[in-house]
């Protein structure tokens, strides 16, 4: 997925499959995101590790082809085999976990073709355990005057692997979990979307540990 950027507007829309492993918020603000037109993507697929993920509704709702891949009755390398089997037969260009929380094991095909976004300031407060309420909590429990948010792309170690973009949220005096936890839920909002539509206009390069992410295409530049 990483190019040498380009300068133009891209046309097509980029297709992505969704993981998803709990209530769906992610996804939902995604759907709304293409819907308003405001995010040159298509979903193609949604993928659950539960059948219980709250998510899957969204998906429904919204008439997206949905499944679920087990991870309770699969080893984890069975489970990553048939996810991504299933993200090649929709033929997603852009995987994207949204709330996803099991360990996934991404095949050479899919190097950079992954991301995730998680709500704290990586490397700070990230790793295996460090997701929800735990990962805000540890934030106020630390005493830390700045969080935020990190989109990366996902290799197999939690939370780890290039950084595209993250966003800074100031942490207040009074601030509790829930309310920590909607502010920084109200920037992975943007940032998402905007990492994606950084993609799927060919803008993004990986150097190594980095990212670079080249600016968007000038209007008097781009395609009439």
């Amino acid at each position: 997925m990483p190019t040498t950027g380009s300068m133009r507007q891209v046309r097509n829309r980029i297709k992505l499959a969704v993981l998803i492993s709990g209530r769906g918020t992610t996804l939902k603000n995604l759907i709304e995101k293409i819907a308003a037109n405001e995010l040159p993507a298509e979903i193609v697929t949604v993928i659950s590790s539960t059948e219980t993920a709250g998510g899957l509704q969204h998906a429904r709702d919204a008439g997206l082809p949905c499944q679920v891949v087990d991870w309770e009755r699969l080893s984890t390398a069975e489970a990553s085999r048939q996810v991504f089997e299933a993200c090649r037969i929709a033929k997603a260009q852009l995987v994207v976990l949204a709330g996803f929380l099991k360990r996934l094991e991404i095949p050479p095909d899919f190097e950079y073709r992954v991301i995730n976004i998680h709500p704290a300031l990586i490397p700070a407060f990230c790793g295996q355990g460090f997701y929800g309420r735990r990962v805000h909590e540890a934030v106020l429990e630390y005493g830390a005057k700045l969080t935020g948010c990190t989109v990366h792309f996902a290799d197999n170690e939690y939370d780890h692997g290039p950084i595209i973009l993250q966003e800074v949220v100031p942490v207040l005096d009074d601030d509790a979990p829930e309310t920590l936890a909607a502010r920084v839920f109200q920037t992975e909002c943007r940032a998402y979307p905007e990492a994606i539509r950084a993609i799927a206009e060919k803008r993004v390069q990986v150097e190594g540990a980095r990212v670079r992410v080249l600016p968007p295409p000038r209007a008097d530049l781009e395609e009439v």
